[in-house]
């Protein structure tokens, strides 16, 4: 599911321009095994999964201010395997600040309703091998993915990809179409990481022009590590006559 270090701004470079000169250094190691890997770990089985719920802390920057116009906290919650809700808890600053942030997290819920046709897999994108690149000291494939349709639940740009446990740790890319009416040239990261035992977005970054305003820099960070929910009740089946 997707829908996205603080702060991780977004150039939109060229893809083809970072791939490395030496010809081995970007050879494929076997795309097609990888993305099954992949798609496998973006589906853990019902054992592994569990409902959980994360405070993340939105902030708005316009031009190079260093305070933010605008300062929105958002509780998320997630019952596997996709519905996800959320409830704003504090907005200070201006008030459309809190409008293009409540517009991202209804996107962001909504790619999560929509699992399938979302979904960062081979029925949703081309991925093309870019680059093995460390994200910190975890060594990752870096592959570019350009989406099958347009769609403002895909992205055109980047994924780092763990390659011990093939799990999704950062995309950077531009939506095909724009989640809010306020926000045009997007350029958005996304980065997840393992908390309480749950793979969770954890970072937002943005890049975007707000329309009649102007340059904004937004970023959204988890504030409260997650914590489980309660389990829905389990149905006793009757018992046999």
């Amino acid at each position: 599911m997707f829908w996205f270090s603080v702060p991780l701004l977004l150039a939109a470079l060229p893809l083809w321009s970072q791939a490395p000169s030496s010809t081995a250094e970007i050879k494929s190691p076997d795309l097609d095994s990888i993305l099954e890997h992949m798609e496998d770990a973006e589906h853990p089985t019902p054992a592994q999964s569990r409902p959980y719920q994360l405070t993340r802390d939105y902030k708005m920057f316009m031009g190079a201010d260093q305070q933010p116009t605008s300062d929105v906290t958002a509780q998320i919650d997630f019952v596997p395997p996709a519905k996800e809700t959320f409830t704003i808890t504090k907005s200070t600053g201006n008030s459309w600040g809190e409008k293009i942030i409540r517009d991202l997290l209804i996107s962001e819920t909504a790619s999560a309703r929509q699992e399938h046709s979302s979904a960062i897999n081979r029925a949703n994108y081309d991925f093309v091998f870019v680059r093995q690149q460390n994200f910190g000291d975890a060594p990752e494939y870096v592959f570019a993915i350009f989406p099958k349709r347009k769609d403002k639940y895909l992205l055109r740009g980047q994924i780092w990809v763990d390659k011990s446990t093939f799990r999704i740790r950062q995309i950077q890319g531009v939506p095909a179409e724009s989640p809010s009416f306020w926000l045009t040239d997007l350029h958005i990261t996304f980065q997840y990481a393992e908390v309480s035992s749950e793979w969770v977005l954890v970072t937002v970054d943005g890049l975007a022009k707000v329309r009649f305003l102007g340059q904004f820099t937004l970023t959204g960070l988890n504030i409260q590590p997650s914590e489980p929910l309660s389990p829905a009740p389990k149905t006793v089946a009757p018992a046999p006559n």
